[in-house]
């Protein structure tokens, strides 16, 4: 567990899903966060829920994870709030299902951007802000099980998780002797607002034929017979956290 004094979290893409589920998280083992994310009516609603719950401080900014200087005023946000950015949670992403033949570079482009991209500029500009304050910090990336297997109607997905692999042990090698850890955790079929859009859009494309066809037939070879919910991820991240502590 963190302390009271841990300092601050900055988490993307954390307005719902996982996101939501690891922001609550760190703010009960005591560090103070920034939900950051696109979404500005869910976000403030994810850092007044964790304040009002007594949980620990919380602020919400808008982010676009594939602008820098977005980015960058999240980290600064955090700096000016909570004094030191300890942890980075490089969470956003966002999936648009095309079959194999018929993927289109404009959803290449914006699932790249997001998903690559994002957490490229989100690990820079954290370990930038690390070592100019002397932080041995924690940087923790969103990858997935499609990092590992790619899924032919969700191609751009599968390279973007696939490049967040590789990204994070690049990463992890090149900030080692700054004392700054990176890691990233790989869910598979987990129960969020992603997967009930993924689930329309298979049906769009024929892939599947009915509600709730898609999720099940992804979810049936799940050792525990059931899809992951938000919460079970987030022993993941603490698991990082407190393996190797932060001092």
């Amino acid at each position: 567990m963190a302390s009271n004094q841990a300092g601050g979290a900055v988490v993307t893409g954390a307005a719902s899903g996982i996101g939501r589920a690891i922001a609550a998280a760190l703010a009960a083992d005591g560090f103070s966060v920034v939900v950051a994310d696109l979404d500005e009516t869910n976000g403030r609603a994810v850092a007044n829920d964790i304040a009002a719950s007594n949980q620990g401080r919380a602020i919400f900014q808008r982010v676009d994870v594939t602008d820098r200087t977005s980015v960058s005023a999240a980290i600064a946000a955090c700096v000016h709030q909570f004094g030191l950015v300890k942890v980075m949670v490089n969470n956003a992403g966002f999936n648009k299902p095309e079959p194999f033949l018929e993927a289109t570079e404009e959803i290449w482009r914006k699932i790249m951007d997001v998903n690559a991209l994002g957490v490229l500029i989100g690990i820079q500009e954290a370990a930038k802000a690390m070592i100019a304050a002397g932080t041995k910090g924690k940087i923790i990336n969103t990858a997935s099980i499609a990092g590992r297997t790619g899924y032919p109607d969700f191609a751009p997905y599968s390279a973007s998780k696939f490049a967040v692999v590789a990204l994070t042990h690049a990463g992890a090698r090149a900030l080692a002797g700054e004392g700054i850890t990176v890691n990233a955790f790989a869910p598979g079929v987990v129960a969020t607002p992603l997967w009930e859009q993924l689930d329309k859009d298979l049906m769009a494309i024929g892939a599947s034929s009915a509600p709730g066809e898609a999720f099940e037939s992804f979810s049936k070879s799940i050792l525990l017979g059931r899809a992951a919910q938000p919460s079970d991820v987030v022993g993941t991240v603490r698991f990082w956290l407190r393996r190797c502590p932060i001092t």
